[in-house]
Protein backbone atom coordinates (compact mmCIF):
# COMPACT_ATOMS: atom_id res chain seq x y z
CA UNK A 1 0.00 0.00 0.00
CA UNK A 2 1.36 3.37 -0.67
CA UNK A 3 1.68 5.66 2.40
CA UNK A 4 -0.28 8.23 2.61
CA UNK A 5 1.16 11.98 3.76
CA UNK A 6 -1.01 14.84 5.04
CA UNK A 7 -2.30 17.05 2.15
CA UNK A 8 0.18 19.59 3.17
CA UNK A 9 3.05 17.94 2.41
CA UNK A 10 1.79 15.55 -0.51
CA UNK A 11 0.37 18.79 -2.61
CA UNK A 12 2.74 21.59 -2.89
CA UNK A 13 1.57 25.01 -2.84
CA UNK A 14 2.63 25.98 -6.02
CA UNK A 15 1.38 22.81 -7.66
CA UNK A 16 -2.19 23.88 -7.68
CA UNK A 17 -4.20 24.74 -10.61
CA UNK A 18 -4.42 28.53 -10.16
CA UNK A 19 -0.64 28.61 -10.73
CA UNK A 20 -0.90 26.73 -13.88
CA UNK A 21 0.43 29.33 -16.63
CA UNK A 22 -1.25 27.36 -19.77
CA UNK A 23 -0.07 29.09 -22.56
CA UNK A 24 -0.52 27.01 -25.38
CA UNK A 25 -1.93 24.40 -23.13
CA UNK A 26 -5.35 25.70 -22.26
CA UNK A 27 -7.21 22.34 -23.60
CA UNK A 28 -4.87 20.00 -21.33
CA UNK A 29 -5.44 22.59 -18.70
CA UNK A 30 -9.74 22.45 -18.85
CA UNK A 31 -9.20 18.67 -19.23
CA UNK A 32 -7.10 17.83 -16.56
CA UNK A 33 -9.52 20.03 -14.55
CA UNK A 34 -12.69 18.27 -15.30
CA UNK A 35 -11.11 15.02 -14.65
CA UNK A 36 -10.55 16.51 -11.47
CA UNK A 37 -13.76 16.82 -10.40
CA UNK A 38 -15.95 14.69 -12.62
CA UNK A 39 -16.13 10.64 -12.39
CA UNK A 40 -18.25 10.24 -16.32
CA UNK A 41 -15.26 12.75 -17.74
CA UNK A 42 -12.50 11.15 -19.85
CA UNK A 43 -8.93 9.54 -19.06
CA UNK A 44 -6.32 12.15 -19.92
CA UNK A 45 -2.65 11.27 -20.94
CA UNK A 46 -0.60 14.05 -20.73
CA UNK A 47 2.57 14.37 -22.95
CA UNK A 48 5.52 16.47 -23.25
CA UNK A 49 9.74 17.83 -22.04
CA UNK A 50 10.44 18.25 -18.48
CA UNK A 51 9.44 21.55 -17.34
CA UNK A 52 5.99 21.41 -19.46
CA UNK A 53 4.00 21.37 -16.31
CA UNK A 54 2.91 17.47 -16.66
CA UNK A 55 3.50 17.07 -12.60
CA UNK A 56 2.23 20.24 -12.18
CA UNK A 57 -1.18 19.23 -13.65
CA UNK A 58 -1.08 16.09 -12.05
CA UNK A 59 -0.84 17.13 -8.59
CA UNK A 60 -3.00 19.89 -8.92
CA UNK A 61 -5.57 17.37 -9.69
CA UNK A 62 -5.21 15.22 -6.72
CA UNK A 63 -5.71 18.40 -4.77
CA UNK A 64 -8.86 19.45 -6.76
CA UNK A 65 -10.14 16.15 -6.40
CA UNK A 66 -9.46 15.86 -2.74
CA UNK A 67 -11.04 19.29 -1.54
CA UNK A 68 -13.96 17.62 -3.58
CA UNK A 69 -14.43 14.43 -1.11
CA UNK A 70 -13.06 12.20 -3.45
CA UNK A 71 -10.07 9.68 -2.75
CA UNK A 72 -7.00 9.88 -4.26
CA UNK A 73 -3.58 8.67 -5.04
CA UNK A 74 -0.26 10.16 -6.83
CA UNK A 75 2.32 7.71 -8.41
CA UNK A 76 5.74 8.93 -9.46
CA UNK A 77 6.63 6.31 -11.04
CA UNK A 78 10.52 7.24 -12.10
CA UNK A 79 10.99 8.18 -8.70
CA UNK A 80 9.93 4.66 -7.33
CA UNK A 81 12.11 1.61 -7.01
CA UNK A 82 9.74 -0.95 -6.77
CA UNK A 83 7.63 0.10 -9.44
CA UNK A 84 5.34 -2.97 -10.36
CA UNK A 85 4.68 -3.57 -6.36
CA UNK A 86 3.87 -0.07 -5.81
CA UNK A 87 1.44 0.12 -8.88
CA UNK A 88 0.00 -3.29 -7.64
CA UNK A 89 -0.60 -0.98 -4.10
CA UNK A 90 -2.96 1.53 -5.38
CA UNK A 91 -6.34 0.94 -4.06
CA UNK A 92 -9.84 2.41 -2.81
CA UNK A 93 -8.88 5.66 -5.16
CA UNK A 94 -11.66 7.54 -7.06
CA UNK A 95 -8.81 9.19 -8.87
CA UNK A 96 -5.35 8.22 -9.50
CA UNK A 97 -2.41 9.71 -11.36
CA UNK A 98 0.23 7.76 -12.26
CA UNK A 99 3.62 10.47 -13.50
CA UNK A 100 6.56 9.12 -15.76
CA UNK A 101 4.82 6.12 -17.20
CA UNK A 102 7.54 6.35 -19.15
CA UNK A 103 10.01 4.67 -17.02
CA UNK A 104 8.33 1.44 -16.72
CA UNK A 105 9.03 0.60 -20.36
CA UNK A 106 10.92 -2.83 -20.08
CA UNK A 107 9.49 -3.62 -17.08
CA UNK A 108 7.59 -6.63 -17.35
CA UNK A 109 6.31 -7.12 -14.29
CA UNK A 110 5.29 -3.10 -13.79
CA UNK A 111 3.54 -2.81 -17.31
CA UNK A 112 1.30 -5.89 -16.08
CA UNK A 113 0.75 -4.66 -13.05
CA UNK A 114 -0.33 -1.06 -14.60
CA UNK A 115 -2.43 -2.86 -17.64
CA UNK A 116 -4.16 -4.73 -14.61
CA UNK A 117 -4.90 -1.54 -12.80
CA UNK A 118 -6.32 0.02 -16.13
CA UNK A 119 -8.69 -2.75 -16.42
CA UNK A 120 -9.47 -2.71 -12.56
CA UNK A 121 -10.02 1.07 -12.68
CA UNK A 122 -12.17 0.84 -15.79
CA UNK A 123 -14.56 -1.76 -13.86
CA UNK A 124 -15.00 0.23 -10.41
CA UNK A 125 -15.31 4.11 -12.26
CA UNK A 126 -12.12 5.52 -10.92
CA UNK A 127 -10.10 7.89 -13.07
CA UNK A 128 -6.97 7.65 -14.21
CA UNK A 129 -4.23 10.38 -15.56
CA UNK A 130 -1.35 9.46 -17.02
CA UNK A 131 1.74 11.42 -17.58
CA UNK A 132 5.09 11.07 -19.92
CA UNK A 133 7.81 12.02 -21.73
CA UNK A 134 6.56 11.15 -24.99
CA UNK A 135 2.69 10.31 -26.20
CA UNK A 136 1.52 6.73 -25.42
CA UNK A 137 2.03 5.98 -28.64
CA UNK A 138 5.67 6.39 -28.94
CA UNK A 139 5.93 4.77 -25.65
CA UNK A 140 8.89 1.26 -25.10
CA UNK A 141 6.57 -0.87 -23.80
CA UNK A 142 6.85 -4.68 -24.58
CA UNK A 143 3.15 -5.09 -23.81
CA UNK A 144 1.36 -4.29 -26.58
CA UNK A 145 -2.04 -4.33 -24.93
CA UNK A 146 -1.39 -1.49 -22.54
CA UNK A 147 0.02 0.97 -25.39
CA UNK A 148 -3.35 0.20 -26.83
CA UNK A 149 -5.52 0.80 -23.59
CA UNK A 150 -2.98 3.77 -22.83
CA UNK A 151 -3.49 5.15 -26.26
CA UNK A 152 -7.22 5.09 -26.02
CA UNK A 153 -7.09 8.11 -23.10
CA UNK A 154 -7.33 11.42 -24.50
CA UNK A 155 -3.91 12.99 -25.40
CA UNK A 156 -2.63 16.10 -25.10
CA UNK A 157 1.18 17.25 -25.83
CA UNK A 158 1.86 19.89 -23.05
CA UNK A 159 4.53 22.57 -24.46
CA UNK A 160 6.64 24.33 -22.30
CA UNK A 161 6.22 28.33 -21.60
CA UNK A 162 8.62 30.29 -24.39
CA UNK A 163 10.76 32.81 -22.64
CA UNK A 164 8.38 35.36 -23.66
CA UNK A 165 5.75 33.92 -21.96
CA UNK A 166 7.69 33.51 -18.36
CA UNK A 167 9.06 36.86 -18.90
CA UNK A 168 5.94 37.86 -18.61
CA UNK A 169 4.95 35.55 -15.72
CA UNK A 170 7.75 36.78 -13.31
CA UNK A 171 6.51 40.15 -14.30
CA UNK A 172 3.21 39.45 -12.88
CA UNK A 173 3.83 37.99 -10.62
CA UNK A 174 6.40 40.36 -9.64
CA UNK A 175 3.54 43.13 -9.05
CA UNK A 176 1.56 41.29 -7.42
CA UNK A 177 4.28 41.51 -4.49
CA UNK A 178 4.75 44.76 -5.29
CA UNK A 179 8.25 44.21 -6.92
CA UNK A 180 9.36 46.06 -10.00
CA UNK A 181 11.76 44.05 -12.18
CA UNK A 182 13.66 45.82 -14.72
CA UNK A 183 14.40 44.19 -18.34
CA UNK A 184 18.14 43.96 -17.18
CA UNK A 185 17.26 42.25 -14.41
CA UNK A 186 15.61 39.58 -16.50
CA UNK A 187 17.76 39.89 -19.11
CA UNK A 188 20.91 38.98 -16.93
CA UNK A 189 18.71 36.06 -14.97
CA UNK A 190 17.44 34.65 -18.34
CA UNK A 191 21.41 34.57 -19.31
CA UNK A 192 22.50 33.20 -16.33
CA UNK A 193 19.79 31.37 -14.13
CA UNK A 194 17.16 27.64 -14.65
CA UNK A 195 14.77 28.54 -16.91
CA UNK A 196 12.50 26.02 -15.64
CA UNK A 197 9.81 28.72 -14.48
CA UNK A 198 8.88 26.74 -10.86
CA UNK A 199 12.88 27.37 -10.17
CA UNK A 200 12.47 31.37 -11.26
CA UNK A 201 9.14 31.32 -9.37
CA UNK A 202 11.48 29.83 -6.31
CA UNK A 203 13.81 32.75 -6.74
CA UNK A 204 11.46 35.46 -6.89
CA UNK A 205 10.35 34.38 -3.37
CA UNK A 206 13.51 34.27 -2.52
CA UNK A 207 14.53 37.67 -3.68
CA UNK A 208 11.23 39.34 -2.54
CA UNK A 209 12.42 38.03 1.78
CA UNK A 210 16.32 39.55 0.71
CA UNK A 211 14.96 42.55 -1.26
CA UNK A 212 12.81 43.30 1.98
CA UNK A 213 15.32 42.23 4.85
CA UNK A 214 17.85 44.61 3.10
CA UNK A 215 15.33 47.19 2.33
CA UNK A 216 17.03 47.33 -1.15
CA UNK A 217 15.45 47.09 -4.59
CA UNK A 218 16.61 44.39 -6.74
CA UNK A 219 19.00 45.36 -9.52
CA UNK A 220 21.75 42.82 -11.11
CA UNK A 221 24.36 43.71 -8.47
CA UNK A 222 21.85 42.67 -5.70
CA UNK A 223 20.87 39.57 -7.41
CA UNK A 224 24.00 38.45 -8.19
CA UNK A 225 24.93 38.82 -4.79
CA UNK A 226 22.02 36.94 -3.59
CA UNK A 227 23.05 34.07 -6.21
CA UNK A 228 26.40 33.87 -4.81
CA UNK A 229 25.71 33.49 -1.12
CA UNK A 230 23.59 30.44 -2.12
CA UNK A 231 26.54 28.76 -4.05
CA UNK A 232 24.87 29.63 -7.29
CA UNK A 233 27.23 27.57 -10.27
CA UNK A 234 27.54 30.05 -13.20
CA UNK A 235 26.97 34.14 -11.08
Amino acid sequence: MIPQLPLSLRWPRRQRFEHFHAGDNAAALAAVQAAAIDAATGWVFLSGPAGSGKSHLLMAACQAASESGRGVQYLPLGRLGERAAAIRGVAGGELLALDDVDAIGGDREAEHALFDLYNRARAEGSTLLFAAAGPAAQLELGLPDLRSRLGACTQYALHPLDDAQRREVLKGQAAIRGIELDDSVLDWLFARYARDLGALLDLLDRLDQASLAARRRITVPFLRGLLREAGEPGV
